[in-house]
């Protein structure tokens, strides 16, 4: 008989990946998905500013309709699992093969890991300031920290909030830095999974090499510098169910289903910044049109 651990287990699931994710207070999860795959989001325009005139009747400048624009996010991660628990491998074991604690393992070693990783691919790939350097080193690693978070501040992104994901390598560098140093302050209380210390205001989190996305021009990522505004990330435990006894099997088939994804905010795309090891890719000079 199949039983259905998607409701038992809801609230385990959120906990896990609060306590387990380490890119979850890097996103927001303003919007509602529940019951829906698509959420719409409108953006309204401004109007410029005009040069007001004492004379005339249209003395404020000429009136333009305001504009609006309009995204569209659409789940597109549906991934799932499945394995079995034999009989005899469950009593083997002094009946530790338990659905909690494979969900638990599932979720520690595959699931989250795998919500992680498309997040950082989808910062890597979607950022509106992305920076190159030939060549980082403990000379210069605390300089690039401040450019990426320079262009945060000239997107007017609040200075509160932002967190900053860092190969080893590279924290290693801005450890050696004697710049880092005296910025630094590792005393602090830390609310962040993962985190390490703080730079100037921004937490630094230490992720796996593995995580880090590589671009178009296989250039891999150092440092990717976020706040939570930008990106909204829904993800959901559809069903998570054993089966006792199927066919053809003596014990139990599990088989989990989860959807999730990740979305930059079009007006919040100045949020996100990276920073890729390696040349600046060259960019393609416009074609050439010759009228005929």
């Amino acid at each position: 008989m199949a039983q259905n651990y998607a409701t038992k287990y809801a609230s385990k699931v959120d906990e896990a990946f609060t306590l387990g994710s380490l890119t979850d207070a890097a996103v927001n999860q303003e919007f509602d998905w529940e019951g829906v795959s698509t959420v719409v989001v409108y953006g309204g325009e401004t109007s410029k500013l005009n040069d007001y005139k004492m004379e005339g009747t249209n003395r404020y400048g000429e009136p333009e309709e305001l504009g609006d624009t309009k995204q569209e996010m659409a789940l597109s991660q549906d991934k799932s699992f499945t394995f079995t628990i034999d009989r005899k491998n469950y009593d083997d074991t002094m009946m530790t093969k338990e659905a909690g604690k494979c969900l638990r393992r599932e979720l520690d070693q595959v699931i989250i890991p795998e919500v992680d990783m498309y997040r950082f691919k989808v910062w890597g790939s979607k950022a509106e300031k992305k920076d190159y350097a030939a060549s980082i080193t403990k000379t210069n690693a605390y300089e690039k920290f401040l450019d990426l978070n320079g262009a945060l501040d000239d997107a007017k992104v609040p200075a509160v909030g932002r967190i900053a994901f860092c190969k080893p390598s590279f924290y290693n560098l801005l450890k050696q830095d004697p710049a880092f140093t005296k910025n630094s302050d590792l005393g602090q209380e830390m609310l962040i999974k993962g985190q390490l210390g703080d730079v100037d205001g921004v937490a630094i989190v230490k992720a796996p090499s593995s995580y880090f996305p590589i671009d178009s021009k296989e250039q891999g990522a150092e440092l990717i510098i976020v706040h939570p505004l930008a990106t909204t990330a829904p993800k959901k435990l559809l069903d998570y169910k054993i089966h006792d006894n199927p066919p053809g099997i003596n014990g139990w088939l599990v088989e989990g289903r989860i959807r999730h994804d990740a979305f930059i905010l079009n007006k919040k795309k100045g949020a996100v910044a990276v920073l890729f090891k390696g040349a600046a890719p060259e960019e393609t000079a416009p074609e050439e049109t010759t009228e005929g």
